[in-house]
């Protein structure tokens, strides 16, 4: 099915309740809350988006969305609760303890051909990707701005049915994901949609649209123009939220890869990427792994993995130029994070500590000291000590390194020191013997 634009005034299609499978009872009882409360209110409101998707899908929803036609501060005048945020679009956040139910003012639409000034509301760069976007609008002109029909579906909660405008739940049952309007189009107004695209694509595994996928070589390249600091939250959900292997696949299939991690997807293509490879892929399966298993899981972690490669491969070249092992590392690891905060910008609090995981792998490959037993101590230990079991299983490291890591945490600290050669002096009160002072030779007249 070629990807139409909805045409201008189209009436949804209206399936009621009978006809669907969603329940109440699946929804967030503070959402019913808000849509219950702006319905008495005189106002429309909507369960829209990913939630409604995953509940014709059957699974549970991350967030439960509302739309409605009621301004933000008509919003906030009915929720004491409420706080509004947003600069480019104003939103309303209801709170409810630490759940928070976001509420959004229908937008208005652009329809084909159709440009704003600014205070129009809608303003747009030379390549059209979309930089402003505050007017409000109707249900009708929202649509406009869904941007896959899987996600353009309006669960109504005055009689319980959903609004389809763009044959969604059509999408959905063929597993099929479809840019709403013209690709090309819309991927210039937000590049993102272009990775949301293969997190869609990956997390529901479903095929792209012929003509959503055939224009994705070409618009890559855009991915250039978005701000590095947003591309670190994009990246935090394509690989933390339980589809990173399957993620990174779709990623690398489509070459939108390389726009995020430049230096790891040039390593990958290399004739010495199948080491690489191995990790990355045992990594992100375990963090799959995790999720599934609500374990907490980690951008310091993530960040250290997908740039381990590319450091540990220039630090390479720093030691053939005579640098000692550590600062080698330490080098490149400087150098590599450098160079990625020009695609997607990790902030220092992930940064650092992802730099002391590298290192650390370093300094566990010595088995011997009292220097050893201190590492246990160190904040970082764990996460390096997982990362360098991962290691192990990929062939990266020697398992024999790993078991002893493993053996140690299990020992006893008098076990411990014994193991690392650190035992303490048999002497009386454990102090160290002094050494008897050095005799003056005959004659000297020493103060």
């Amino acid at each position: 099915m070629a990807s139409e634009p909805v045409p201008a005034g189209a009436e949804p299609t209206i399936i009621p309740r009978p006809d669907h499978n969603i329940s109440r009872a699946n929804i967030s009882r503070n959402a019913l809350k808000v849509m219950y409360r702006l319905r008495d209110g005189g106002f429309q409101a909507f369960l829209v988006g990913g939630g409604v998707r995953d509940l014709l899908l059957g699974r549970e929803p991350k967030d439960f969305d509302i739309a409605t036609d009621a301004t933000p501060e008509q919003v906030r005048k009915l929720f004491r609760n409420c706080r509004l945020i947003g600069r480019r679009f104003r939103l309303a956040h209801v709170y409810f303890g630490r759940e928070i139910v976001e509420v959004a003012t229908f937008r208005g639409s652009e329809l084909p051909g159709e440009t704003r000034d600014d205070d129009g509301g809608f303003v747009k760069d030379e390549e059209g990707r979309l930089l402003r976007d505050n007017i409000y609008g109707s249900i009708d002109q929202d649509i406009w701005r869904r941007d896959f029909t899987a996600n353009a579906l309006y669960y109504n909660i005055a009689d319980y049915s959903i609004w389809d405008y763009a044959e969604g739940v059509k999408d959905i049952r063929r597993g099929v994901l479809r840019l709403i309007g013209d690709p090309v189009e819309r991927y210039r107004e937000d590049p993102v949609r272009l990775l949301r695209a293969a997190r869609f694509a990956a997390k529901l595994g479903f095929r792209l649209d012929p003509d959503t996928e055939a224009p994705i070589d070409d618009m890559a390249p855009l991915l250039a123009s978005v701000p590095p600091a947003r591309l670190f939250d994009e990246t935090l959900k394509l690989f933390l939220s339980g589809h990173a292997v399957q993620s990174y696949e779709s990623l690398r299939h489509y070459g939108l890869f390389g726009y995020l991690f430049p230096a790891a997807d040039e390593l990958l293509d290399s004739p010495d990427g199948d080491a690489f490879r191995a990790l990355l892929l045992a990594g992100l399966a375990n963090t799959d792994k995790r999720v599934a298993e609500d374990q907490p899981v980690t951008a310091v972690f993530l960040f250290c993995l997908l740039l381990w490669g590319p450091t540990r491969q220039l630090a390479a070249d720093y030691q053939a130029d005579g640098e000692p092992p550590v600062q080698a590392l330490l080098f490149a690891s400087d150098e590599i994070g450098d160079r990625q905060q020009e695609h997607v910008a990790i902030p220092r609090r992930v940064m650092t500590p992802a730099k002391e995981m590298m290192l650390m792998q370093l300094r566990m490959q010595r088995t011997r000291g009292k220097r050893v037993l201190g590492l246990l101590g160190h904040p970082r230990f764990r996460a390096a000590y997982d990362f360098l079991l991962l290691r192990a299983e990929t062939g990266d490291e020697d398992p024999e390194l790993a078991s002893f890591w493993t053996q140690l945490q299990e020992m006893s600290p008098e076990e411990q020191a014994k193991a690392v050669g650190a035992g303490r002096s048999s002497s009386k009160g454990g102090r160290k013997r002094r050494r008897p002072r050095r005799r003056k030779p005959s004659g000297s007249t020493g103060h």
